[in-house]
């Protein structure tokens, strides 16, 4: 039967914002629902439905979607030239005293700063305490630490939250490479989940062009510095020119690491950032390995962390057996994962706290605001807490939390080198216009607006109250650190135990469950009220702590992604509250949108009760989404759901719905309940 035009549709999308018509007809670059990162995934179709009957169930979806990474990673094994390519790039950076520059956006900014500041820098404080190090501060250079720098868009201050249309330029990411005196000869490192970021692709553009005419010779010198690394097919990147300058550049090597559609649609803060921080962890390791091989001897190595007699092959392979740890932790991560939702259900709040687990923990929580739509981690600024949750380190004020959480000083953008060049060369009024709004918020005067210490300060802001968590995070020693009455982790649990809040020790470590056990039960912690989560880690070979970060990384984005599907903010294993903070996030919410309408408008059930109605295209989506946009402001109910409700009712009640009616509507009955109700295969694959 022949589908019917509906003037409702035509009157809801009629008139469509300036801004929607230039981004459907003018940034189309930006609409990536082809991805593969972008589509969903089989075996967690149903997920918000499951987590919500059996949260064990639906924690172990969200861990079975790694299985594909380990398929990838066997994939790789098989041919490791690539990574030891890039291993012996590191190595020849610390020989010779070049940097290292990872750059990253967004999930993988995040990421180049966890690989700086939460891997090699702690590392190398390590050796230089050690008796080895007289070895080495003759052949290495002596400010080894700072060799290897992390850099995200915006830079430190995006680690917050994000800065709107930064991402989107291919300049940031230029300016950003000359800001960090990125030289050539030094080892460039560009990661994107996606394969698309256009500032990613900037830094890229910008090192490959160090190395002049691209003659045979400067390729070759060129292809040892300069790597690309990304999560999607090369077929389905072709559509997009600036990818393709870099991927078709002979003069940058390229490591593909797809491995498929992501647990929740679209979000590769989940396989793709945990196969490419497993990958960019191994070359440091490699590399530094390389490195203090023949200076030191196998004993020094061994002592170290290091197993020289490991190959590349190996290490990809052992991937598997991290997925498996966190398999057979099911039940404890289950009972934490209904601890943390009961607490939100209650209108409470969570309180993180973390030493050397501090980045992990971090780059967890600030993802949560745009994958959710949640509000940012609070500043010192506001008066009243909006966040759901905050991140506590050990420190007396936010200077030592800031130097506790990246091992350096806060590192912003100057305005002063920044905005002559965005006012010069950045045509798009909208892209300037986003781009200088940002920049304003990325000096260095930053830091002070988020106090991450356990100080009396943030303890007056943001102190614990009755039916609040506190989640404390330990690694290796701080676990013992537990049983002394004056260290920093202790008396942080007893004042969440006097003020009658919840707790949940979480804690890696390599000690025998049975000593794991002893210290338990020596702390303040009531079976049925508190919980905790022992995550055993193999013994040895793991000399920059990769293995802990990653088994910690997939814990908490499994568990985040749990809670925040058990509150409605998944439908299935869909994205419904992205947040369209930038170009590419717009394009996924526009698709969220088209897709889930006409999902509804296919239902057998639909067309019975109101009729064969024509499909949504993507144009209608996108006028709903700016009209969204423009009315929601920064409220927690998202934009994706608002605009879909208003579309379906509309079309059900056969006049158009107005905002509060569709506000109403959102608030009373969410948008899984709805979407389930008229979208009986939403539930099942």
């Amino acid at each position: 039967m022949r589908k019917k035009k509906n003037p409702i549709l035509s009157r809801l999308s009629r008139d469509p914002s300036p801004e929607s018509i230039d981004y459907v007809h003018g940034k189309k670059s930006f609409q990536l629902h082809n991805l593969l990162t972008e589509k969903r995934h089989p075996r967690t179709w149903d997920l918000s439905f499951t987590v919500k009957k059996n949260v064990k169930e639906g924690l172990d979806q969200l861990l079975t979607v790694d299985e594909d990474v380990s398929r990838k990673f066997h994939q790789m094994a098989k041919d490791t030239g690539l990574l030891e390519q890039a291993a012996r790039s590191v190595c020849r950076a610390l020989r010779e005293e070049r940097k290292v520059f990872i750059y990253g956006c967004g999930s993988t900014g995040r990421l180049a700063k966890q690989m700086e500041s939460a891997l090699w820098r702690p590392f190398w404080r390590k050796v230089q305490s050690l008796p080895v190090w007289k070895k080495l501060n003759s052949v290495l250079p002596r400010d080894i630490e700072d060799r290897l720098i992390g850099e995200m868009t915006g830079g430190d201050r995006a680690l917050i939250s994000a800065l709107e249309g930064l991402e989107d330029l291919s300049l940031v990411g230029e300016l950003q490479v000359e800001d960090r005196r990125v030289e050539r000869g030094d080892v460039v490192f560009g990661i994107t989940e996606g394969g698309e970021t256009s500032s990613v692709i900037g830094a890229m553009r910008k090192a490959s062009a160090q190395y002049g005419q691209l003659t045979p010779e400067a390729i070759g010198e060129a292809r040892s510095h300069l790597y690309f690394l990304y999560n999607n097919p090369d077929e389905l990147l072709k559509p997009f020119p600036r990818t393709q300058e870099v991927v078709e550049n002979p003069a940058v090597t390229k490591i593909n690491l797809t491995t498929g559609p992501q647990a929740v649609a679209g979000s590769t803060r989940m396989q793709a950032a945990t196969s490419e921080t497993y990958v960019m962890g191994l070359i440091l390791e490699k590399g530094i390995e390389k490195a203090l091989q023949g200076i030191l001897s196998r004993q020094e190595l061994v002592k170290l962390g290091f197993n020289p007699q490991e190959s590349m092959e190996e290490k990809l392979l052992s991937f598997e057996k991290l997925r498996e740890i966190l398999k057979s932790r099911l039940n404890e991560l289950a009972s934490f994962t209904q601890m943390e939702t009961q607490t939100y259900q209650k209108k409470k709040r969570t309180t993180y706290f973390a030493k050397k687990a501090l980045i992990s923990v971090f780059i967890d929580c600030a993802e949560r605001s745009p994958t959710f739509h949640l509000y940012p981690l609070d500043s010192t600024r506001q008066k009243e807490r909006r966040c759901w949750f905050q991140v506590w380190t050990e420190g007396k004020d936010s200077s030592q939390a800031w130097r506790q959480f990246l091992g350096r000083e806060f590192r912003g953008l100057e305005e002063s080198f920044y905005k002559p060049r965005f006012l010069k060369e950045i045509q798009d009024p909208y892209l300037k216009n986003a781009a200088l709004q940002s920049l304003a918020q990325a000096g260095n005067d930053q830091q002070h607006l988020y106090d991450f210490s356990f100080s009396r300060e943030n303890l007056a802001r943001g102190g614990p109250q009755p039916g609040d968590l506190g989640v404390m995070v330990c690694m290796d020693e701080e676990i013992q650190e537990l049983l002394n009455p004056q260290s920093s982790s202790r008396k942080w649990m007893n004042l969440f135990k006097e003020r009658k809040s919840r707790l949940t020790l979480v804690s890696l470590s390599s000690k025998e469950p049975s000593e794991v056990k002893k210290i338990l039960g020596a702390l303040p912690l009531v079976p049925g009220r508190d919980s905790w989560v022992f995550v055993p880690v193999p013994e040895g070979n793991d000399p920059l702590g990769l293995k802990r970060q990653i088994l910690l990384k997939i814990l908490l984005n499994t568990h985040s992604t749990g809670v925040m599907s058990r509150m409605g903010r998944v439908v299935g294993n869909t994205m419904t509250n992205v947040s369209p903070s930038n170009l590419k996030l717009i394009g996924r919410a526009t698709y969220l949108i088209m897709s889930h309408v006409n999902d509804v408008l296919s239902q057998k059930e639909w067309r019975e009760k109101y009729g064969n109605t024509e499909l949504l295209t993507y144009a209608q989506a996108n006028a709903v989404l700016f009209q969204a946009m423009e009315r929601t402001g920064k409220g927690e109910i998202s934009e994706v759901e608002l605009s879909i409700i208003r579309i379906l009712e509309s079309l059900r009640n056969k006049r158009c719905v107005d905002w509060e009616e569709t506000f109403s509507v959102a608030r009373t009955e969410g948008l899984e309940r709805y979407l389930g109700r008229h979208n009986p295969a939403l539930k099942s694959s």
